[in-house]
């Protein structure tokens, strides 16, 4: 379907529109957290920001679970104060923290400081707590096949992807964007026990085409990382 050569073990799952994705990946993922609380005390969630995710946090939002156990992060997030409209902090906060979710634990990656270097060990501070490897991860993808902050011009692109670092959070500086960034390290992302691409829209259709042509080159589209057994892609028109 869609022409997609996907790599052996990653599962697609193709929906008319956004609404009907974002309650499919609200689904799986609350039922991955739900089992994931049975067996232990608190459960991760991690999530991307951007437009594609807000009907996917007002599904999941409403889920009965014991939010107060869950642990919420970002992927990754902009170096700006949560009150700026890039913020996706400020994104989480509004559309998923909301209703049952308010109880859960936010873990944010922006901490004081004029940089992400800067601010470095303050966010290393705040993710002290965080059991890994992470439960359940929820990834976004650009058209220059970056995920989360991984971005193929970052300088420090070869320290994030470095899986032999004990590193779980990297400074990036892509000159490609206006904003310097935090991001999980692939070390990091890569453990997860469920991990979902979340797509939206004909050019992030190509896109993921490109990336499944030679998943060998991840510098140059850092999303091949994940294309992988396990990966579970909802796409949507």
């Amino acid at each position: 379907m869609h022409d997609l050569n996907l790599p052996d073990g990653v599962d697609a799952h193709f929906f008319d529109t956004p609404d009907d994705a974002a309650v499919a990946l609200a689904d799986a993922v609350a039922n991955h957290l739900a089992e994931r609380l049975l067996i232990a005390p608190r459960a991760s969630l991690v999530v991307s920001g951007g437009s594609t995710p807000r009907p996917f946090f007002g599904a999941l939002r409403q889920k009965p679970l014991d939010w107060a156990r869950i642990d919420v992060l970002l992927a990754d997030e902009r170096w700006v104060p949560e009150d700026d409209e890039s913020s996706n902090t400020r994104l989480v906060k509004e559309n998923l923290l909301q209703g049952p979710a308010a109880e859960a634990n936010y873990l944010s990656l922006k901490q004081p400081g004029d940089t992400p270097a800067d601010g470095l060990a303050a966010v290393e501070a705040a993710l002290a707590d965080l059991h890994l490897p992470l439960d359940v991860l929820i990834l976004g993808m650009g058209n220059d096949g970056h995920t989360a902050s991984l971005f193929p011009d970052a300088p420090e692109l070869d320290e994030a992807l470095d899986t032999d670092s004990a590193a779980i959070v990297a400074p990036v500086t892509p000159p490609s964007r206006p904003e310097k960034r935090i991001t999980l390290t692939l070390g990091a992302l890569s453990r997860a026990g469920f991990t979902a691409l979340h797509l939206k829209g004909d050019d992030k259709l190509e896109t993921l085409k490109a990336a499944c042509s030679d998943i060998r080159q991840v510098k140059e589209m850092p999303v091949r990382a994940f294309l992988r057994p396990g990966l579970q892609i909802f796409w949507s028109a």
